[in-house]
Protein backbone atom coordinates (compact mmCIF):
# COMPACT_ATOMS: atom_id res chain seq x y z
CA UNK A 1 0.00 0.00 0.00
CA UNK A 2 1.25 3.74 -0.88
CA UNK A 3 0.82 7.01 0.61
CA UNK A 4 -0.80 9.27 -1.28
CA UNK A 5 0.38 12.91 -1.98
CA UNK A 6 -0.43 15.19 -3.79
CA UNK A 7 1.46 16.92 -6.50
CA UNK A 8 1.05 20.10 -7.97
CA UNK A 9 0.07 18.98 -11.42
CA UNK A 10 -3.21 17.29 -9.94
CA UNK A 11 -4.31 19.77 -8.47
CA UNK A 12 -7.85 20.66 -9.60
CA UNK A 13 -9.59 24.04 -8.36
CA UNK A 14 -12.92 25.27 -8.66
CA UNK A 15 -14.49 28.23 -8.15
CA UNK A 16 -17.13 28.90 -5.32
CA UNK A 17 -19.26 32.00 -4.25
CA UNK A 18 -20.39 32.44 -0.82
CA UNK A 19 -23.38 35.63 -0.08
CA UNK A 20 -22.46 36.70 3.46
CA UNK A 21 -25.67 38.22 4.03
CA UNK A 22 -26.73 37.59 7.76
CA UNK A 23 -24.49 34.68 8.18
CA UNK A 24 -22.03 35.28 11.37
CA UNK A 25 -18.37 36.56 10.54
CA UNK A 26 -16.78 34.08 12.21
CA UNK A 27 -18.69 30.94 11.05
CA UNK A 28 -18.23 32.23 7.83
CA UNK A 29 -14.60 32.99 7.95
CA UNK A 30 -13.43 29.65 9.19
CA UNK A 31 -15.56 27.42 6.67
CA UNK A 32 -13.82 29.97 4.23
CA UNK A 33 -10.74 29.35 5.16
CA UNK A 34 -11.11 25.75 5.22
CA UNK A 35 -12.18 25.69 1.25
CA UNK A 36 -9.05 28.07 1.10
CA UNK A 37 -6.95 25.46 2.19
CA UNK A 38 -8.66 22.14 0.75
CA UNK A 39 -9.26 21.08 3.70
CA UNK A 40 -12.44 19.89 2.80
CA UNK A 41 -11.04 17.38 -0.18
CA UNK A 42 -9.80 14.00 0.54
CA UNK A 43 -6.54 15.49 -1.47
CA UNK A 44 -5.93 17.81 1.13
CA UNK A 45 -2.08 17.84 1.44
CA UNK A 46 -0.52 20.84 4.20
CA UNK A 47 2.62 21.89 1.92
CA UNK A 48 0.30 22.33 -1.30
CA UNK A 49 -1.93 25.15 -2.34
CA UNK A 50 -5.01 22.66 -3.45
CA UNK A 51 -7.78 25.15 -2.11
CA UNK A 52 -10.70 26.29 -4.32
CA UNK A 53 -10.75 30.08 -5.05
CA UNK A 54 -13.49 31.75 -3.39
CA UNK A 55 -15.45 34.92 -4.05
CA UNK A 56 -17.38 36.53 -1.14
CA UNK A 57 -20.01 38.89 -2.06
CA UNK A 58 -22.16 40.63 0.09
CA UNK A 59 -19.65 41.84 2.49
CA UNK A 60 -21.77 44.88 4.01
CA UNK A 61 -24.38 42.91 4.94
CA UNK A 62 -22.48 40.04 7.18
CA UNK A 63 -24.22 39.43 10.64
CA UNK A 64 -22.19 40.36 14.01
CA UNK A 65 -22.50 39.10 17.18
CA UNK A 66 -23.18 40.33 20.69
CA UNK A 67 -21.84 44.25 20.84
CA UNK A 68 -18.90 43.49 18.60
CA UNK A 69 -20.07 46.54 16.58
CA UNK A 70 -19.09 48.69 19.26
CA UNK A 71 -16.64 46.85 21.17
CA UNK A 72 -14.29 45.25 18.58
CA UNK A 73 -11.24 47.38 17.58
CA UNK A 74 -8.10 46.28 15.00
CA UNK A 75 -5.14 46.73 16.64
CA UNK A 76 -1.86 48.12 14.30
CA UNK A 77 1.68 49.78 15.20
CA UNK A 78 3.33 51.85 13.37
CA UNK A 79 6.99 50.92 14.50
CA UNK A 80 7.33 53.81 16.94
CA UNK A 81 7.55 53.65 20.69
CA UNK A 82 3.89 54.31 21.40
CA UNK A 83 2.18 54.53 18.70
CA UNK A 84 -0.09 51.70 18.40
CA UNK A 85 -3.31 52.52 16.42
CA UNK A 86 -6.55 50.88 17.26
CA UNK A 87 -9.66 51.24 14.74
CA UNK A 88 -13.06 50.39 15.88
CA UNK A 89 -14.78 47.69 13.49
CA UNK A 90 -18.28 50.16 12.78
CA UNK A 91 -15.30 52.74 11.40
CA UNK A 92 -13.88 49.70 9.04
CA UNK A 93 -17.18 48.05 7.86
CA UNK A 94 -18.78 51.71 6.70
CA UNK A 95 -15.83 52.38 5.11
CA UNK A 96 -14.50 48.84 3.85
CA UNK A 97 -16.98 46.08 4.73
CA UNK A 98 -14.39 43.56 2.45
CA UNK A 99 -11.28 43.64 5.17
CA UNK A 100 -13.12 43.06 7.69
CA UNK A 101 -14.10 39.47 6.15
CA UNK A 102 -10.18 39.57 4.71
CA UNK A 103 -9.37 40.01 8.60
CA UNK A 104 -11.22 37.48 10.12
CA UNK A 105 -10.18 35.11 7.42
CA UNK A 106 -6.84 35.69 7.68
CA UNK A 107 -6.75 34.95 11.42
CA UNK A 108 -8.19 31.26 10.65
CA UNK A 109 -5.67 30.64 8.36
CA UNK A 110 -1.48 29.52 9.44
CA UNK A 111 0.35 32.58 9.43
CA UNK A 112 2.71 31.13 6.66
CA UNK A 113 3.83 32.41 3.34
CA UNK A 114 1.21 29.58 1.54
CA UNK A 115 -1.55 31.26 3.60
CA UNK A 116 -0.64 34.53 2.78
CA UNK A 117 -0.47 33.58 -1.16
CA UNK A 118 -4.08 31.82 -0.79
CA UNK A 119 -5.38 35.29 0.44
CA UNK A 120 -3.83 37.39 -2.11
CA UNK A 121 -4.62 34.88 -5.10
CA UNK A 122 -7.86 33.00 -4.33
CA UNK A 123 -9.67 35.15 -2.05
CA UNK A 124 -11.91 37.60 -3.53
CA UNK A 125 -14.26 39.91 -1.50
CA UNK A 126 -16.66 42.51 -3.02
CA UNK A 127 -18.89 44.88 -0.60
CA UNK A 128 -22.00 44.34 -3.27
CA UNK A 129 -23.68 41.62 -4.49
CA UNK A 130 -21.96 41.54 -8.22
CA UNK A 131 -18.66 40.70 -9.02
CA UNK A 132 -16.33 40.13 -12.20
CA UNK A 133 -15.82 36.15 -11.70
CA UNK A 134 -19.01 35.39 -13.71
CA UNK A 135 -16.88 33.81 -16.45
CA UNK A 136 -15.18 31.12 -14.04
CA UNK A 137 -18.74 29.66 -12.92
CA UNK A 138 -18.73 29.84 -9.49
CA UNK A 139 -20.78 27.20 -7.32
CA UNK A 140 -23.01 28.59 -4.58
CA UNK A 141 -22.12 27.52 -1.39
CA UNK A 142 -24.23 28.04 2.03
CA UNK A 143 -21.83 28.51 5.16
CA UNK A 144 -22.61 26.19 7.77
CA UNK A 145 -25.30 27.44 10.20
CA UNK A 146 -25.35 27.28 13.97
Amino acid sequence: MKTFSLRKEDVARRWVVVDTAGHPLGRLASRVAQILRGKHKPTFTPHLNGGDFVVIVNAEKVKLTGRKIEQKRYFRHTGYMGHERFRPLATLLAQHPERVIEKAVWGMLPKTTLSRQKVKQMLKVYAGPTHPHAAQQPEPLAPVEA
